[in-house]
């Protein structure tokens, strides 16, 4: 989600979606709206996303107390940056988030605070992104620190830093997935990345990727608003 369209959890959950994502690293959200969509996620039942460029500890471990599924790190390149992600967003003993469980995460404190540390370093994820040659040369490092749930590749700022094409056929993209998914599978680590058909579901989800991404408020914009153009021309005889 690019925007904070109030509908889109409980379509995308009749749909069959597990989870949405919300691009908080390239668009304005604000916080209030933030709270509200991901209130709106669990009442529709489906798992909220965020992805964020915020590597603020308090606002990283704040967004999951307000009730969201996992974060999405944009331009993690080491295994220190990605030990110090997993002290910001997990509890002792993995991490040094604080504690306080008085949000929507922990039923507003409903039923106190037993079990709720261990629930949550087990059912909310971190999700890192590979995109860089630098992150790529040290995947399997980075995949070994404890703490860490996903890998998400990003073929725009991957096939940049390459200086290749964006496209999964190109043998430098091929290798670098290919190398993205033996780390993820060697530590148990999910990996994924974003799909264009259902042939690419396929062959990612052939290769052992789980995460997969595929559709987006504004792709549907931008394919929907110009059939909506070219049917009224029709209509209208143009």
């Amino acid at each position: 989600m690019y925007y904070p369209t109030t509908m889109m959890p409980a379509h995308a959950a009749k749909a069959g979606f597990d989870a949405l994502w919300l691009d908080a690293e390239h668009n304005t959200w604000d916080r209030r709206e933030i709270q509200r969509m991901i209130a709106l996620h669990h009442l529709a039942d489906i798992d909220c996303i965020i992805r964020t460029g915020n590597r603020n500890a308090n606002e990283l471990y704040h967004l999951l107390e307000d009730g969201a599924t996992a974060l999405m790190i944009p331009m993690v390149n080491s295994p220190g940056e990605a030990r110090a992600l997993v002290d910001a967003v997990k509890f002792f003993p993995l991490g040094q988030r604080g504690v306080d469980g008085a949000s929507l995460d922990n039923n507003f404190y409903l039923s106190g605070t037993t079990g709720y540390m261990e629930a949550a370093n087990a059912e909310t994820f971190l999700i890192l992104q590979i995109e860089t040659p630098e992150a790529l040369a040290c995947v399997e490092e980075i995949a070994a620190v404890p703490g860490v749930d996903g890998f998400f590749i990003g073929p725009g700022d991957l096939s940049l830093r390459l200086k290749c094409v964006n496209d999964w056929n190109d043998p430098q993209m091929a290798a670098a997935q290919a190398r993205v998914a033996a780390a993820a599978a060697k530590h148990g680590v999910a990996w994924g990345r974003p799909t264009r058909d259902a042939a690419d579901i396929r062959a990612v989800a052939a290769a052992g990727g789980r995460l997969i991404a595929h559709g987006s408020d504004f792709s549907a914009v931008y394919t929907m608003t110009a059939q909506f153009g070219k049917t009224v021309a029709e209509g209208l005889g143009g």
